[in-house]
């Protein structure tokens, strides 16, 4: 990629955005502080791991015999599993083939999860965490990002899947998921979604939530949600599955759809299977580090908030 088409030229990148590196360091120590007092112990896990989470639209890079991680999840689990309640990591995530305006092969992800907690109660503190930042950081009620006003202080909206396709696509989920264009036509919602406050979008099809626990009311949709702030997807999160059983399923399945699509094949992570039987009820949450700060530093791409991109290594 050719940084000229970033407007960067033969200029010192690193000099450009150095005020946009002093608010992610700034973001960082108030997410810090945001997570210990509310009693959350910050934990490191392994990024080269053996077995990554076998999910179809993602690839780990290889390390040797090992693969570095596409989320730490794993391994929080299994301290959750051990009696650690409520922790949350900031960590260096890596994924195969994703370079873009806003992803890049090498990110940061703040991972977070709760016992005794499900996916509602996570909206309600993934909420507080975003008022907290902006007030810390000196947006005060709202951010302003490439031209768009969005209030952080009123009622955020809260909408499902179904309604989502319903009011901003042409075609329902259910349709959309059955012609195996779902991931498509999610690209064209996305746009249209915290445009003016942040909303939830969630109750995703159970096809798409393969760690989530499903709604008991009804079992096509998984408690999994994401947070949009002017159409930038946030993050990613769940009411945890707990029931091996059902996990190794799911698993099995993901794994199958690789084998299938000709992607690399993934060990069982065993060790997590065994863990699972001894997890509290519990949600989680991953956030994208990155993008965050793209937000608040009203930067167009991920390369304004990185000191260093892979085509600068």
């Amino acid at each position: 990629m050719n940084l000229n088409n970033y407007g960067y030229g033969h200029i010192a990148r690193q000099a450009i955005i150095r005020k946009n590196l002093e608010l992610r360091s700034k973001t960082i120590q108030e997410i810090r502080l945001f997570f210990n007092k509310r009693d959350y112990l910050e934990v490191e896990t392994p990024c080269r791991i053996p077995a990554p989470t076998p999910e179809s639209y993602i690839d780990a890079i290889e390390s040797e015999d090992y693969y570095l991680q596409t989320s730490p999840e794993l391994y929080m689990k299994r301290l959750l599993a051990s009696g650690y309640p409520k922790i949350f990591q900031i960590c260096r995530c890596f994924r195969q083939k994703e370079r873009g305006s806003r992803h890049i092969p090498e990110f940061t992800m703040l991972e977070w999860y709760c016992s005794n907690s499900d996916y509602l109660d996570m909206m309600d503190e993934c909420e507080d965490l975003i008022k907290h930042l902006s007030h810390k950081l000196g947006f005060g009620n709202s951010i302003n990002y490439q031209g768009k006003q969005i209030s952080i202080y009123k009622p955020w909206k809260r909408i499902t899947v179904t309604k989502a396709f319903e009011q901003y696509a042409s075609v329902s989920m259910d349709k959309a998921l059955s012609d195996g264009l779902f991931d498509e036509t999610m690209v064209k919602i996305e746009p249209e979604l915290g445009t003016d406050v942040p909303v939830f979008i969630y109750d995703y099809p159970s096809a798409r939530g393969a760690l989530a626990k499903l709604k008991s009311s009804n079992r096509l949709l998984a408690e999994r949600f994401e947070l949009y702030i002017c159409g930038i997807e946030l993050c990613n999160a769940f009411t945890e599955l707990t029931d091996p059983k059902e996990q190794r399923l799911r698993f099995e399945k993901e794994l199958e759809y690789r084998a299938n699509a000709g992607l690399k094949a993934y060990p069982m992570a065993e060790k997590f299977m065994e863990s699972l039987s001894s997890m509290p009820e519990a949600s989680g949450n991953a956030l994208g580090l990155d993008r965050l700060v793209m937000l608040f530093a009203d930067a167009k791409t991920i390369d304004d908030v990185v000191a260093f991109t892979p085509e600068e290594l």
